[in-house]
């Protein structure tokens, strides 16, 4: 059978293990029942997720024009820090920037490869933490806007990485740390403005378990521009990743925008 659209990242679905589904435009596709089974991916060509435009990906899905202009990736985005709607300043679109940095976001630690600390909109717990490849993931603090998230982020960075690791998170070289015990070590490191958001007693301890059949010892990422036609055995997913036989692994939310084809 053969499925064909735009890539965008894995719809994920909390369970034992995680369901993860890619949807198309006319179709959507249980990824894990396609596991320890042989897939083609082949690159068909380009589309800007903003625009809809046939114009190459620059980053994110999006065009190099939308890229620089769309609201959907200001720099807030990134550093939730520089996030200004809470003043009432527009960066590229207010309507926009207020619908999404005004809502109750979440700083949280999580165990993808180290213990690392970010941020995420509330409504995206335990989303975020999947997209990751989190095997736990628990809360710092709920603040009512992004710019409180950011700065909290900021101060906790000195103590904990930011990034996750890719290549130890899907050889599953991840440190066992107490989640629990580790957040009340931030409490006194956190902005003043914050500490009433301290979550101290919550049991709010996520666990995730990914549809994996076995972990590669070494990784190989994909990628479509440099092999436009790859070919392997399905033996895992985790994060946005998909993860072969042969160590091959390919990052679907890296390749946001692609047009494939998918023959199972």
């Amino acid at each position: 059978m053969t499925y064909e659209g735009v890539l965008t990242k894995m719809q994920t679905e909390f369970g034992n293990p995680i369901q993860y589904y890619l949807v198309f435009e006319n179709s959507f596709l249980n990824v894990n029942q396609l596991l320890n089974k042989n897939l083609e991916i082949n690159f068909v060509g380009y589309q800007c997720l903003n625009c809809g435009k046939k114009k190459k990906i620059f980053r994110q899905g999006f065009c190099y024009d939308c890229f620089y202009s769309s609201a959907a990736v200001g720099d807030w985005i990134m550093k939730p820090e520089l996030s200004t709607a809470h003043l009432g300043i527009q960066d590229r679109d207010l309507v926009y920037e207020e619908k999404v940095q005004l809502q109750p976001h979440i700083v949280y630690l999580a165990l993808s490869s180290e213990v690392k600390v970010g941020v995420t909109r509330k409504t995206q717990v335990p989303t975020r933490w999947i997209d990751q490849g989190a095997t736990q993931a628990i809360s710092i603090v709920e603040v009512p806007n992004r710019y409180l998230a950011g700065i909290t982020e900021v101060a906790l960075k000195n103590h904990y990485a930011d990034k996750t690791n890719w290549r130890k998170m899907l050889t599953n070289n991840v440190e066992q740390i107490d989640l629990i015990a580790e957040r009340l070590k931030v409490e006194n490191l956190i902005p003043t403005e914050v500490q009433e958001y301290f979550y101290s007693q919550k049991n709010d301890l996520y666990e995730m378990h990914y549809p994996v059949l076995h972990y590669p010892n070494k990784v190989n990422s994909l990628s479509l521009d440099k092999t436009p036609k790859f070919q392997g055995k399905l033996t895992g997913i985790k994060g946005q990743y998909l993860l072969f036989d042969d160590g091959t692994v390919f990052n679907i939310r890296g390749s946001e925008g692609y047009v494939v084809t998918i023959n199972v």
